[in-house]
């Protein structure tokens, strides 16, 4: 069941957004040459307990970082570890927060140093397939068209779609109904109405999307080795439109 949101619970949310979104800022600085994805992880997770939140994926599932940071051809829930980040690379991060019951939700990815043309490609249009998305995203319209725009955008530029795993519905949980796929059919699914949290996430592959988990049980990678790249910011439907509680 869709549960719709109270403007003094989206209130709360806004906060725990933006708190959310200054630690994937202070992450996506600490991404460099000579880093390491622990490293990374250690400042996103002081940075939100500074501000009185807890992580929000730090045990969720047994997860053992504050922030998922997967790196090249890793999708999404990268553990951070000894892994040094290197010239060329390119870094999605994908971090929550809990503030007062409620959470936050976003991701980013970022390039180390000097990236490829290509790579640099895949991050603009993973980036604007994002805001595609949310730009549809008034009362009245369904799922599918958030999926359209997603899917529309980056297989017009030769990317590929991740399909099985996707965005979802969030509020006091992490994981609230409904799923929100990164493809689909304009006017199909659930209609959007005011209340609704959805975070939206592309998950975007520089050519196959298909995957697989690495022996962590955790890390998703593509099977081609293909570069992969993430986005994600947590929007609520309001009467006046899209509103982006993920901002710092």
């Amino acid at each position: 069941m869709v549960t719709l949101k109270t403007s003094k619970e989206l209130a709360k949310m806004k906060v725990a957004g933006s708190i959310t979104a200054q630690a994937l800022q202070v992450g996506g600085a600490a991404v460099r040459p000579g880093a390491t994805t622990g490293e990374i992880n250690r400042k996103i997770h002081e940075f939100i307990v500074s501000k009185g939140a807890k992580p929000s994926f730090l045990g969720y599932g047994g997860f053992p970082g504050s922030a998922c940071i997967s790196v090249n051809d890793e999708i999404i829930h990268g553990i951070p570890g000894k892994r040094v980040i290197r010239e060329g690379d390119i870094v999605s991060i994908d971090v929550g927060a809990i503030v007062d019951g409620y959470q936050g939700d976003t991701a980013g990815t970022f390039a180390a140093g000097e990236i490829s043309e290509r790579a640099q490609a895949l991050l603009d249009a993973t980036r604007e397939s994002l805001l595609a998305a949310i730009a549809v995203m008034q009362p009245g319209k369904r799922l599918g068209d958030i999926g359209n725009a997603v899917q529309s955008y980056v297989e017009a530029r030769g990317f590929g779609v991740v399909r099985n795993y996707v965005g979802h519905g969030i509020g006091r949980e992490m994981h609230e109904e409904p799923e929100v796929p990164n493809y689909g059919r304009p006017g199909h699914g659930v209609r959007l109405v005011p209340g609704m949290v959805l975070a939206v996430e592309p998950m975007i592959t520089e050519h196959s999307p298909a995957n697989s988990v690495l022996k962590d049980h955790w890390t998703v990678v593509t099977n081609d080795h293909g570069l992969a790249a993430h986005f994600e910011h947590t929007i609520a439907i309001t009467d006046d439109g899209p509103v982006i509680l993920t901002l710092p």
